[in-house]
């Protein structure tokens, strides 16, 4: 069995967003929690999951935030599995959540994703996880073929609408 992708996020305003990460976790069928924990509210209950994760069976941590967005981070300091951090859109068109996100410390790393990036975020961590499954690489590779036909699809409309 696969590990598990944990997903985190700061706030239940924070669902929309994470809600589309679950939608390629379930299209991907790689298992996966979702939890509410804040950085400055619950800081207790972030860390335990952080520390206890690799026993619980999961392989990557997803955590979304907005504003000071410094979930990753705290999670991340007390793992060593992978941290990806979903900058959420809340106030400076998400950029103070990017830039928290992203500016860790030497030493305690966290990848980051767009804005609002959830699907990638999902993305990277079942390429995370591919590492050790070739059901889930079999399922991107798969995915990505998908993607590519479909990209092909409206290349082929466009052609023989504009090019006489």
């Amino acid at each position: 069995m696969s590990k598990k992708v944990g997903i985190i996020m700061g706030s239940a305003s924070d669902l929309p967003v994470v809600e589309k990460a679950v939608g390629v976790l379930d299209e991907l069928d790689v298992p996966y929690e979702v939890h509410i924990y804040s950085a400055h509210r619950t800081p207790e209950e972030a860390r335990d999951f952080a520390v206890n994760a690799r026993d619980n069976g999961f392989g990557v941590i997803i955590c979304a935030a907005g504003m000071a967005a410094h979930l990753a981070g705290a999670i991340a300091a007390n793992t060593t599995l992978p941290v990806i951090g979903i900058p959420i859109k809340s106030s400076f068109d998400g950029m103070d959540a990017l830039l928290s996100t992203i500016q860790m410390p030497s030493g305690i790393p966290v990848a980051a994703v767009a804005v609002d990036g959830a699907k990638n975020a999902a993305l990277l961590a079942c390429e995370i996880l591919s590492v050790s499954s070739v059901e889930i690489a079999d399922k991107l590779a798969e995915m990505r073929k998908e993607g590519a036909s479909a990209v092909l699809e409206k290349n082929a409309e466009i052609e023989s609408r504009f090019n006489k």
